[in-house]
């Protein structure tokens, strides 16, 4: 064994992982079928936002703290986060979420809502450029000693004889990977275009919403949302669709229409019932699980990694 602990996958979840277990002095390393930029997580748009995710206790606390980190890393500008003022608005009269007061939302009046919204909230809150996050996450993780190791296994027994310390972080692919048919991808598209000057963001949030639209600016791009597809395990672009999410966000803002549409972005939401975080021993290895975050990955990731090590340290005194 050459490492203490092996964490599968190099998404956002994987990757924050293997920083705090290295940072708390472990020999780690990444294994991984699809290197960071390669991810669902490079494919996401992405903001800290507590989406709909189980089980409630627990996902508030991991979303506070890893709101805490996110908010003390945009400090840094080659972090690729950057607090944000926007608003969520809704079509139909809806209440604000309760995370509202946790970043102090306030309602919108009525003249600064977006046309067709009846009500609305606004926040300040961490954007993450994604591809510029994973490679500050990768980074850390180097300077901590860590490394990452392309490989696919095709199972888990076969990651156990690895190393003391085992997690699985595969994200959609857990429904192989661990045999867990509760976990199933949901197909998420987007669009980068050139940012035409928007400065803030914008989400619609409408109860029951059948279409996804948000707005997320990036100094000189704009990610467009989305899509929402069950079922779907393909990655390739999809012309049409893309075509449709510019067309609902430029109905929102009109300044998006014409702007230069620099690339699409495909990736996979590992969706459950609820988020999978547990441990268990096989023989003298102890595997654990962080995945089925859903859309909410990188709003919990710190919390879910800070509490892998907890469970990491609570076994150690517990070593078989």
């Amino acid at each position: 064994m050459s490492a203490s602990a092996v964490v599968i996958g190099a998404g956002v979840s994987g990757l924050t992982t293997a920083v705090c277990l290295a940072e708390s002095g472990m020999d780690v390393r990444v294994d991984t079928d699809r290197l960071p930029g390669d991810t669902t997580s490079a494919a996401a748009g992405a903001m800290w936002d507590p989406y709909l995710a189980e089980p409630r206790d627990a996902v508030d606390r991991w979303s506070r703290q890893t709101l805490a980190e996110l908010t003390a890393l945009s400090t840094d500008a080659d972090t690729g986060i950057r607090l944000m003022e926007g608003t969520h608005e809704s079509r139909i009269p809806c209440e604000m979420p309760a995370w509202g007061s946790v970043v102090g939302a306030l309602p919108c009046p009525p003249e600064d809502l977006r046309d067709g919204y009846v009500t609305g909230w606004r926040y300040r809150a961490p954007l993450v450029d994604m591809p510029r996050y994973l490679d500050h996450l990768l980074r850390r993780l180097e300077r901590a000693g860590g490394s990452v190791r392309q490989h696919r296994y095709g199972s888990l027994d076969e990651a156990l004889a690895e190393a003391p310390v085992v997690v699985n972080c595969s994200g959609a692919e857990a429904r192989f990977l661990a045999d867990d048919p509760s976990v199933d991808a949901l197909r998420g598209r987007l669009v980068v275009i050139e940012n035409p000057g928007i400065e803030a963001f914008f989400c619609d949030d409408t109860p029951g919403a059948e279409e996804l639209i948000y707005i997320y600016p990036h100094a000189d791009t704009v990610v467009l949302g989305g899509t929402a597809e069950p079922g779907g395990w393909e990655l390739w672009p999809d012309e049409d669709a893309a075509r449709e999410i510019v067309r609902r966000c430029a109905a929102v803002e009109p300044s998006l229409a014409g702007a230069r549409v620099i690339e699409q972005r495909v990736g996979l939401r590992p969706v459950r019932g609820s988020v999978r975080l547990t441990d268990e021993w096989h023989a003298d290895t102890l595997l654990l699980h962080n995945y089925g975050h859903g859309g909410a990955g990188v709003t919990l990731s710190w919390g879910c990694a800070r509490e892998i090590v907890e469970r990491v340290r609570a076994a150690a005194g517990t070593s078989r």
